[in-house]
């Protein structure tokens, strides 16, 4: 018996030296993923090289997001324009505008008006109101979307918007978003309602693509008017979760051409999920009928792309601050990168502040986060954790002048792995109220010190210290 266990022990142990050998192959651009899955291999023989397969599939080199010959013509000209027109202008924060234009092709717009919101009864309140007096069309995408009462609110609201001849088109991600099947979602369906599954499987126990979700929360209505931010659709996000009680995040909206970037990023969305031979017209991007003096670049990122452009969007951001830094996140899990360039603006004398959850809502991501806060706290920036609910919000202001807020939060699963959208805001006014936001969070917030974190039980930096080593592939 001891022999035939020792026999079959060897055979894996020489299979997983050549898995071992084929990650290290395929993963040879990036040190720090190729050493947690071999973590992952060594500690889970076989299971391990499936996860792998499961989770780290390569998909820079794909073109999943495809423009028209026409359409991409028309945007390549626009950004040329632009492009010249940015060098006669006398604008802040030009070499992060031109950064967003050249590597996101995100144009920049400055007549736009932005709302803030922070509280979801407000936000949806303000959804639905916008979906009743819709003429044309929405557009809904949402990584969670639940098959509760306001999930049901929102789908009743579309059906009526679509029986009166509004065309309506739901987006939603396959993994966040299954509790809405087809089945269930097929009874609000009319001629006018369209939905489709952002990666959607063929198999009903496998998906090939479970580590790559669309975590995009966009709305868009005639063309007019987008939504853009944390909140996904579902009872707690209302403050209705007694585990998380209040749900704090921010949210936008706005009125201006940045729509126009708002609703391509939809259709390109919506045309590889549905097939839909479907063509950004002129119908889609009307004229504003709102003005507005806010500056705003959409920037997209996912793995479908090598750049990480909302990171490097946050980089950008860091490198150019000379006051102050806020982040709000729920998830802390920075790459090297990042934290450098934290470390280097903290040695600036730059004030940094860090704002995360009290609770988690995944255990083995919160470790991690939590490990990240301690890095920070001991480079000199301040850490503090939402004691009021759970924070939900993915947004960084600097120097009260520049802002971003969107899907993207502060870790390598947003840089790398999940498709994301992030507005960049050119506004001393939205960077002074995202500010005041912080700043009052933090009165109801616990300020984490040097030594109250030194003085952790063992227990939890042990926690920590397994969840850093797999914190890249998480």
């Amino acid at each position: 018996m001891l022999e035939n266990f020792l026999t079959n022990y060897s055979y894996i142990y020489i299979v997983n030296f050549f898995l071992a050998m084929i990650i290290i192959f395929l993963e040879r651009k990036n040190p720090s993923a190729t050493l947690a899955w071999l973590l992952t291999l060594l500690f889970i023989p076989g299971l391990g090289f499936f996860f792998y397969i499961m989770f780290s599939q390569n998909m820079a080199r794909r073109k999943i997001f495809k423009l028209k010959i026409t359409e991409s013509r028309v945007q390549e000209k626009l950004l040329n324009d632009q492009l010249k027109k940015l060098d006669e202008i006398n604008i802040p924060y030009k070499p992060i505008i031109r950064m967003h234009l050249l590597n996101s092709s995100a144009y920049f717009s400055q007549d736009n008006d932005v709302q803030i919101f922070s509280d979801g009864r407000n936000k949806f309140h303000d959804l639905l109101s916008e979906i009743e007096k819709a003429r044309d069309h929405i557009h809904i995408m949402y990584y969670i979307f639940r098959k509760d009462s306001l999930g049901e609110k929102i789908l009743e609201a579309l059906k009526k918007k679509s029986e009166e001849g509004v065309q309506v088109r739901l987006l939603i991600d396959s993994v966040g978003s299954r509790e809405l099947d087809e089945k269930y979602l097929d009874g609000f369906t009319n001629p006018n309602f369209k939905y489709a599954y952002f990666f959607k499987t063929k198999f009903k126990i496998i998906n090939f693509k479970l580590n790559y979700r669309n975590h995009r929360k966009l709305a868009i209505i005639d063309g007019q008017i987008g939504y853009i931010g944390g909140f996904n659709l579902g009872n707690e996000y209302l403050g209705e979760n007694d585990t998380f009680g209040y749900w704090r995040d921010t949210h936008l909206k706005i009125r201006g051409t940045a729509v126009h970037s708002l609703q391509i990023r939809f259709l390109l969305d919506w045309r590889n999920a549905s097939n839909e031979d479907i063509t950004i017209a002129k119908w889609f991007l009307p004229e504003p009928s709102i003005i507005g003096n806010t500056g705003v670049q959409i920037v997209s990122s996912g793995p479908d792309s090598k750049h990480e452009q909302i990171k490097q969007g946050y980089i950008k951001m860091i490198n150019q601050a000379e006051k102050s830094i806020y982040i709000q996140t729920p998830y802390f899990i920075p790459d090297e990168s990042i934290m450098e360039a934290l470390r280097i603006a903290i040695a600036s004398g730059v004030e940094v502040n860090l704002m995360i959850p009290n609770k988690p809502d995944h255990l083995f991501v919160y470790w991690a986060t939590y490990s990240y806060a301690g890095e920070l706290l001991r480079s000199g920036g301040k850490v503090f954790t939402y004691e009021q609910g759970f924070l939900h919000a993915k947004t960084i202001v600097v120097d009260e002048k520049i802002s971003s807020v969107g899907t993207a939060n502060f870790d390598v699963r947003s840089f790398k792995l999940n498709f994301e959208v992030n507005a960049f805001i050119y506004s001393d006014e939205i960077a002074k109220e995202l500010t005041r936001d912080f700043k009052n969070d933090a009165i109801l917030s616990y300020e984490l010190t040097r030594d109250s974190y030194y003085d952790r039980p063992t227990i939890i930096k042990f926690k920590e210290s397994i969840a850093r080593l797999f914190s890249p592939i998480l």
